[in-house]
């Protein structure tokens, strides 16, 4: 029996080294971040000179902004948001009915001493709810990108990340977006409030982030499914 129980764990095992082998790798997502490359008209080719070179020039009445593919710009973070949002209610109702029991010729109606018609009843309800709830978020500093796409109608895509390895962490600046060349300042930056379709991330690696994680049991438990 014991020699079974052996070859089945070991068969379970095989099986499942296979078919996590057959599961496609993780793909990194810095690929994703990496600067664009300056595209070259195919009937231009990079020609160096001591003057000029082909595809690389800046016409004599333009200035230094981003405007190709390949260029750097550098964006402002200057997001700062904040919501607020409460309700309040509250509901009241008293009832009283107080009816004297009635006389007959002067005699009150009654039973063994009892009033028959005598009501008198009480009644109360209330309620009261509140509900406040508030977010803000903050973030400031500032990154430089790369022209990753420049758009028909002339708006220019832009993407890129910066990374900063602190101790035993990694931290990661991340933001992609569209902005138009007239936003662009003279000193070629462009606050992130005017950059469209933003995707701004501010991400982590490394033993602090992990520490700031819950583990998996924890988060099991933590699900809105769950009674308590």
């Amino acid at each position: 029996m014991s020699i079974f129980i052996r070859n089945t764990a070991v068969l379970l095992s095989i099986s499942l080294l296979a078919g996590c082998s057959l599961l496609p790798a993780p793909k990194s997502d810095t690929v994703v971040w990496q600067p664009a490359e300056p595209v070259l008209p195919s009937d231009q080719p990079r020609t160096p000179g001591a003057i000029v070179s082909l595809g690389q020039q800046v016409e004599l009445f333009s200035d230094v902004t981003a405007r190709r593919v390949g260029d750097i710009i550098t964006i402002r973070l200057v997001e700062k948001t904040a919501a607020r949002k409460s309700s309040s209610t509250s509901t009241s109702k008293d009832t009283s009915v107080d009816n004297q029991n009635p006389t007959l010729f002067g005699v009150e109606l009654t039973s063994s001493g009892i009033p028959l018609l005598q009501q008198d009843v009480d009644g109360s309800h209330s309620f009261s709810g509140a509900g406040d709830s508030s977010q803000s978020n903050e973030l400031e500093g500032s990154i430089t990108v790369t022209v990753a796409q420049r758009l028909p109608n002339g708006n220019l895509y832009v993407r890129g990340q910066k990374q900063l390895t602190l101790n035993q962490g990694v931290e990661y600046v991340r933001i992609s977006g569209i902005v138009r060349p007239y936003d662009i300042g003279p000193d070629n930056t462009i606050a992130s409030s005017k950059v469209a379709d933003a995707v701004i991330v501010y991400s982590g690696k490394g033993a602090i982030a992990d520490a700031n994680q819950q583990g998996w049991l924890a988060r099991f438990f933590n699900r809105p499914i769950m009674p308590y």
